[in-house]
């Protein structure tokens, strides 16, 4: 920090690093694919007509884990275009994998941090629906201003969705919940569409996840918020 500087609060990153090991299919998939699904942050702000070769609606989902839910809400809907962006790499040679497998033509992919992709390579008002499912919730309280979802992260989102368009969340820890509900209530722009403080059903294009699965396992709920962009 320079002389006299103003301190400032550390930025938020979208990611947890994780270790991790590619099977020999995945690598593969990553190897074959990575320059026709791959995304580089590098090459600045997208065309997603020139990207998927068609006018569509766009879903971003921001960090996808292994990629099957992504995967499967794809080739439910081919009617959309899905960009998901996740820093694991495993992860994202085992997406790679399922799309070849799939043989879907509708899925792309950012090997990168979110808050940057959001920033330098997603036009304003250009998205139909955000998706973030079962973030890190950082339960300690002392690690909840690592939490993704806060006031800053939730309105450079808005900028990039559509009027209408619909940020999605999902926890299975309540504390979170209750965090991402307050933090969502809150946020200029964005109207809740079950109604002031209420969680809504899971919609049907959500898959249930592993981690749903896991969590209900546990004994644990499932919350999924569902905010409109209201200008």
């Amino acid at each position: 920090m320079t002389e006299n500087a103003t301190p400032i609060h550390r930025r938020i990153k979208s990611f947890v690093l994780r270790t991790g090991r590619m099977t020999d299919g995945q690598r593969r998939a990553y190897e074959i694919n990575l320059a026709e699904l791959g995304l580089q942050r590098s090459g600045g702000m997208q065309s997603f007509e020139k990207t998927f070769g068609r006018v569509a609606p766009v879903v971003l989902e921001i960090g996808f884990g292994m990629g099957d839910s992504l995967v499967e809400m794809a080739a439910n809907a081919p009617e959309n275009d899905f960009i998901g962006v996740e820093v694991h790499t495993p992860g994202v040679g085992r997406l790679m994998y399922l799309v070849q497998d799939a043989g879907l033509n509708n899925v792309r992919t950012y090997e990168d941090d979110a808050v940057e992709v959001l920033a330098q390579c997603i036009p304003d008002n250009s998205l139909s629906r955000v998706q973030v499912y079962f973030p890190d919730p950082w339960h300690k309280a002392r690690h909840h201003k690592r939490r993704l979802i806060q006031p800053q992260f939730v309105q450079a989102i808005r900028s990039k969705l559509s009027v209408g368009g619909v940020l999605h969340l999902a926890t299975d820890w309540e504390n979170y919940a209750e965090h991402m509900m307050e933090v969502m209530s809150e946020a200029e722009g964005y109207s809740n569409m079950a109604g002031a403080g209420e969680y809504s059903p899971r919609p049907e294009y959500r898959p249930v996840t592993k981690f749903e699965k896991r969590g209900e396992r546990l004994g644990h709920g499932v919350w999924d918020l569902l905010f409109s962009k209201d200008d």
